[in-house]
């Protein structure tokens, strides 16, 4: 048998690769439309919802078996982040112990697509003694879990996107999507903010973003490069050599910021071959340049920084005295960047 030319190969391939998109694609359509449908059941059961969790003295106690499991631990993630204590207790492991975890003041939010997952039938009847309010996100409006909890939400879909129908797809994004809206409902309510984020987020970029002020990574005291307004442009470079900030500050006897000097000042300079020994740093620094104060979000003195095109930004506090200098270099170390 003749092995098959490449234009056969190819069309082989061309052909595969079809079927991935087709399929890839119809995912997608289900899903979205699984969604979609949500939004007609965010009603008053969603609102009880958010009222018995809002209301909740200890934790929120998320519950759920397999799939249902894994959309439970990224809700109580989400939750916990955005102002509402949660965490996640496994239904298995609570059958054998860790249900001691749940207090009477705590709120129990459980996940089953089909509202029947023994495990959570197990502890149903513990979590009723305990008097607990309980929250079920189910695909089942008429299951055991949807008429036994406080508040039910309707997270049913009308087809699975795995062909066979079995794999939990459509349905797990269904639930995925209640959780988030459970938790930017609350987050709303609480008022929580960018900074209230932040303090649940300080190890990683977006902490930094959101939490780092400029007073904590500006050079202070001895580490700022500044002269006189009356020093010649050679002493100015001397110091802004000795500091290694590329620029220094130019200010008056009580501190108070009369202009900055850069390296691309010292450049034009030289362009236009003026006597750096002669010639005062006043009559060549820039005036009025743009200053912060100490308490400015990290983040903003980059964007300023960007906007401007501008590598330095003088720290000043409210009577314009000079506090501190910052570069660029000093945001990227930070991490800022």
């Amino acid at each position: 048998m003749s092995k098959p030319s490449a234009a056969t190969l190819a069309a082989i391939k061309s052909s595969a690769d079809d079927t991935f998109l087709a399929m890839g694609r119809r995912v997608i359509a289900i899903e979205a439309e699984a969604v979609a449908a949500l939004e007609a059941r965010i009603d008053r059961q969603f609102a009880h919802a958010c009222r018995l969790l809002m209301e909740c003295a200890g934790r929120i106690v998320v519950t759920g078996m397999g799939k249902s499991g894994h959309v439970g631990g990224k809700i109580a993630a989400t939750l916990a982040s955005t102002g509402s204590p949660a965490f996640f207790v496994h239904p298995g492991e609570a059958c054998h112990g860790d249900l001691g975890m749940i207090t009477a003041a705590d709120v129990v939010l459980a996940l089953s697509n089909s509202g029947c997952t023994e495990e959570l039938l197990t502890i149903l009847p513990l979590i009723k003694r305990l008097g607990v309010p309980l929250v079920a996100i189910t695909g089942n409006p008429g299951s055991t879990l949807a008429r036994e909890a406080d508040a039910h939400i309707d997270a049913s879909v009308r087809v699975e996107a795995c062909p066979l129908g079995l794999a939990p797809t459509s349905s797990s994004t269904a639930a995925l999507v209640i959780g988030d809206a459970l938790a930017v409902a609350l987050l709303e309510a609480r008022g929580f903010t960018q900074e209230d984020f932040a303090l649940s987020h300080p190890g990683g970029s977006l902490g930094r973003r959101l939490l780092l002020r400029v007073r904590d990574v500006m050079h202070q005291g001895d580490e700022i490069p500044v002269v006189p307004p009356t020093v010649a442009v050679s002493d100015a470079v001397l110091e802004m050599t000795a500091k290694k900030l590329g620029m220094t500050a130019v200010a008056d006897a009580d501190d108070r910021v009369c202009g900055i000097f850069t390296d691309g000042d010292l450049r034009r300079l030289f362009e236009k071959a003026h006597d750096i020994h002669a010639t005062p740093i006043a009559d060549v620094m820039t005036r009025g340049c743009r200053t912060l104060g100490p308490d400015v979000l990290a983040a903003e003195a980059l964007r300023l920084m960007q906007e401007l095109s501008i590598n330095a930004l003088l720290i000043v506090d409210p009577e314009h005295r000079l506090m501190g200098a910052l570069n660029m270099h000093d945001l990227l170390r930070a991490g800022v960047m």
